[in-house]
C-alpha cells in the first residue's frame, strides 16, 4: 500500500516446499522441531487453511493430525490440537509450547518414544506468492462492500499472514484505518479480538463482513 489512503488488496497463493526433514517416531519428531525453520512451523499450522477441501479438518494442524493418525496416540493429539497459535508471541514460543507438550508425554508413556508411526511426518515449509487482485478501497465504509466479495487467499494475506508480516502484529485492515486517523479504534479493537485460527476462511470471512456491514451499515452512504 504506497498510497495509506488506497487499500490495495492482494491475494496469494501457498507453495510447500520440502526441508528434508522427516520424523518416523515421537522422538524424531520432537528433535526436528529443535531444529527445523520457523516457516516450517508456521507452516505446519496454518497452511493447512489455504488447501482446498470438501469437508471440514479434524485437526487444526498437521502435528496433531499426525499424532493421532500415525502414532495412533489420541490423548497427546487431543492436547496439541488445543494450540492456539494465536495466543502465542512468536513462533518460537509456539515452538516450545510443542515440545513441551511432546516432552511430557514422553516422559509419562515410556512406549512414545520408540513406537514407529504408520507414516512419516514431512517437514514443510511454505513460499507465499503474492499478487495484486486488481481491487481497492478507497475509504473506510468500502470495507463493507469488499470483504464479502475478496476470495478467502485475499482474506488469508490479508487478517491471518499479516500478523506475521507487521512489526507489530494485527491485520492489514487495523493498520489501514489506523493510519486513517482514530475515528475507528473501535473497529481495531473488535478487529483485534477475533482469533482466526478455529475457522475456516470462509467462515473467518462471514465474520468480518457481519462485524464491517454491522459497523458501517452494510456500506452504504
Amino acid at each position: 500500500m504506497t498510497d495509506t489512503s488506497t487499500f490495495l488488496i492482494n491475494d496469494c497463493a501457498l507453495i510447500s516446499i520440502a526441508t528434508g526433514q522427516k520424523a518416523m517416531t515421537l522422538a524424531e519428531l520432537r528433535n526436528n522441531l529443535t531444529l527445523v525453520s520457523l516457516d516450517s512451523i508456521y507452516h505446519h499450522f496454518w497452511g493447512g487453511l489455504l488447501v482446498p477441501r470438501f469437508e471440514e479438518r479434524e485437526f487444526n494442524n498437521d502435528f496433531a493430525g499426525w499424532v493421532r493418525h500415525s502414532l495412533r496416540d489420541p490423548v497427546l493429539a487431543e492436547r496439541l490440537a488445543a494450540i492456539d497459535p494465536s495466543a502465542s508471541d512468536s513462533l518460537e514460543d509456539l515452538r516450545h509450547e510443542l515440545l513441551d507438550l511432546i516432552e511430557e508425554r514422553l516422559d509419562e508413556n515410556e512406549n512414545a518414544e520408540w513406537t514407529r508411526g504408520y507414516r512419516q511426518f514431512e517437514f514443510l515449509r511454505s513460499q507465499l506468492v503474492v499478487f495484486d487482485s486488481n481491487r481497492r478501497m478507497e475509504k473506510p465504509e468500502d470495507l463493507a462492500v469488499q470483504i464479502p466479495l475478496l476470495s478467502t487467499s485475499s482474506i488469508f494475506y490479508h487478517f491471518i499472514d499479516a500478523r506475521r508480516r507487521l512489526d507489530q502484529g494485527g491485520d492489514d485492515f487495523s493498520l489501514w484505518l489506523t493510519g486513517l486517523g482514530d475515528e475507528h479504534q473501535g473497529l481495531c479493537a473488535q478487529l483485534g479480538a477475533i482469533d482466526p485460527y478455529f475457522s475456516s476462511l470462509s467462515q473467518l470471512r462471514t465474520e468480518l463482513t457481519v462485524l464491517f456491514q454491522g459497523y458501517f451499515g452494510g456500506g452504504l452512504s
